[in-house]
């Protein structure tokens, strides 16, 4: 019995409860990605996509609770062990046979910290629709929600797309050390295999980042724009 306890007490432990939960919400955010990226084939598209979702009823909001759930574990545990870094100085982030001490890996705190303040601010202004009420009366000609106009005034506003720009930079940052991290963590680690895992964590942090930000891009650029009979604010 002391052993388990000491075990469920062991930065082992936290290391791997960071890096399962790192890779689910890793996979979440390509999902999440390639949902978004309706967007550039037009509303049907992505008004289909959002009923789609909400059609699955209590099963969506058990998949939100699992997500909150691993998204608060991921942030327990990096801020435990941050702070056993700080105190004793164990290897508080893997990853560090092949990218030493790199910025990325010295500021993953605090990118992780920016990132949950704006995903804080994103739920509210998409998800929840308190910031902009105004969102909740959009519906297309079918009656359903119109996500995608709601999606392009959000977007026209510069700053909320700077803002959504910025994060999802700092998100990429986040990610390339991150997953990386992630494969030491879980015991993926061999001089062979580390060219491919360095390579594979900056491909997935450019594809989410580029696939994110081309919808904002193309909100500003005029590739995305409002169909005729919704008027922007």
């Amino acid at each position: 019995m002391s052993a388990l306890v000491r075990f469920l007490q062991s930065t082992i432990l936290s290391k791997v409860v960071m890096a399962g939960t790192g890779l689910v919400l890793v996979l979440f955010l390509l999902g999440h990605m390639i949902g978004n990226l309706q967007m550039h084939i037009g509303q049907e598209s992505m008004n289909t996509y959002a009923q789609t979702l909400q059609s699955l009823g209590a099963a969506l909001w058990v998949i939100r609770l699992a997500l909150i759930i691993f998204l608060v574990l991921h942030v327990i545990t990096s801020i435990r062990l941050k702070a056993l870094n700080l105190s004793a100085r164990p290897e508080a982030y893997a990853f560090k046979n092949t990218v030493k001490a790199t910025l990325a890996s010295r500021t993953m705190i605090w990118t992780g910290a920016m990132i949950f303040l704006f995903l804080a601010y994103h739920l509210l202004h998409f998800t929840i629709q308190v910031t902009n009420p105004y969102y909740a009366g959009l519906t297309d000609a079918l009656g359903r929600h119109d996500v995608y106009s709601m999606v392009v005034l959000g977007y026209q506003n510069v700053i909320i797309s700077l803002v959504y720009l910025a994060a999802m930079l700092l998100l990429g940052f986040h990610l390339y050390h991150a997953i990386a991290s992630m494969f030491q963590t879980l015991g993926i680690n061999h001089p062979k295999y580390n060219p491919f895992i360095h390579g594979l964590s900056i491909t997935v942090s450019l594809v989410i980042v580029i696939g994110f930000i081309s919808v904002p891009v193309g909100v500003l650029f005029g590739w995305i724009t409002l169909p005729a009979g919704v008027i922007a604010l």
